[in-house]
């Protein structure tokens, strides 16, 4: 897969970056931090500008997370049970769901470029929220064009080490992820051990 979309974007350039980035955007799982980093490199080479690059994949990247929240607002109850499913099923969604309700607008902003992976799944459900469109579309775009720009001017510096710098990003993404499942999960715990202490002092009291 990885090979054929680079090989798409040597040959058909900014359209194919467009495309690309708005398919993934919706939920489409491919390889869009390594499109961007080659995009950089391609940048490098004088293949393309700068400015150009980054408005194309900042541009299809919001247009996607658009059709990803109109989908979990306003799609019909089969629509959204079936994109729902391909992004993890109703406890997936269930825990998303929540983390919009809590996060907002950040939580948004931080999953275009630091916690991508979530992306698609915090569009849908910020339509299943109805978190409020303008909001969303306010910090969707600040995030995805700080993502892209991050993306592309890394790979524009590191132009000859493409591959490597994929890696290194793809591993600090998934360190974060398992950083703040393990604060999330530590939070969890600590609520649980509090609400048991409430609850056995209680019953102490009542006994006494």
């Amino acid at each position: 897969m990885s090979e054929r979309i680079l090989a798409a974007l040597a040959q058909y350039g900014s359209p194919a970056l467009f495309v690309v980035v708005t398919i993934a955007s919706i939920g489409v799982p491919l390889p869009v931090s390594l499109l961007l980093v080659v995009t950089g490199s391609l940048v490098a080479q004088g293949v393309m500008p700068m400015w150009l690059a980054i408005a194309l994949a900042t541009t299809g990247s919001v247009i996607g997370d658009q059709i990803g929240y109109a989908i979990g607002r306003w799609g019909c109850t089969a629509l959204v049970s079936r994109f729902g499913g391909m992004l993890g099923g109703a406890e997936r969604m269930d825990k998303a769901e929540a983390h919009v309700r809590r996060w907002g607008g950040p939580g948004v902003f931080l999953t275009r470029w630091l916690l991508s992976p979530l992306g698609s799944l915090v569009n849908f459900t910020s339509g299943i929220a109805a978190y409020p469109w303008m909001r969303f579309l306010l910090w969707d775009v600040l995030g995805e064009a700080l993502g892209a720009a991050l993306y592309i001017v890394l790979g524009w510096i590191f132009s000859d080490r493409v591959m490597e710098l994929d890696a290194a990003l793809g591993d600090f993404t998934w360190m974060i992820l398992a950083l703040v499942a393990a604060l999330a999960l530590g939070w969890m715990l600590w609520g649980y051990l509090r609400r048991k202490a409430t609850t056995e002092s209680s019953e102490q009291h009542a006994l006494d």
